[in-house]
């Protein structure tokens, strides 16, 4: 037997949230595609990255003698 008319309390918060606060999805997807909805890159522009990082030591710490 399912539960179907079951709500918890933080999806009527956030449905609440959602009702009383008009656009807030737009400007979420918005800062979301910001930070993670980037254009892929190309072959070159990954071996040029890859290429220009600093091999790090093993032991970051430990002075070079």
């Amino acid at each position: 037997m399912k539960h179907t008319q079951y709500e918890s309390e933080h999806t009527k918060f956030i449905k609440q949230l959602k009702e009383q606060t008009p656009g807030m999805e737009e400007r979420q997807q918005a800062g979301r595609s910001l930070l993670w909805d980037k254009a892929p890159l190309s072959l070159d522009e990954q071996r040029r990255i890859d290429e220009s990082r600093i091999r790090q030591q093993a032991y970051v710490y430990q002075t070079k003698y």
